[in-house]
């Protein structure tokens, strides 16, 4: 059964049609096209699918569609504004901080948070 969800996603309102147990890691990754959230070990241990949640640093893979309702939610492709890198992002790249850059997104997203 499909419930109505009705959260903010990278400071723009949303109104979906989910089921509202689908895991947040797929609803944003699968319904919502931002693959910059990661699937890692699915146990909320590595922070790959790291997202910030009214500002809290939140396993995605561990938070249920029903868990945003009403929230703020921010991904990695919302911290850059307007085409500009956040500082975080730039600091990243600039001090060689990527590693391979598969859960980089979630590191930075820790750190913002």
């Amino acid at each position: 059964m499909k419930n109505k969800l009705v959260f903010k996603l990278n400071g723009k309102p949303m109104t979906l049609e989910v089921d509202p147990d689908t895991r947040l890691l797929w609803l944003i990754r699968t319904d919502l096209g931002l693959t910059g959230t990661k699937f890692g070990c699915g146990e909320g241990y590595c922070g790959a699918c790291t997202v910030l949640v009214n500002g809290k640093a939140e396993c995605s893979c561990q938070l249920s569609a029903k868990d945003i309702e009403g929230k703020d939610l921010l991904t990695i492709e919302g911290l850059a504004q307007d085409g500009h890198l956040h500082p975080l992002q730039k600091a990243f790249i600039d001090h060689g901080a990527l590693q391979c850059g598969f859960c980089t997104p979630g590191m930075i997203l820790n750190a913002h948070s």
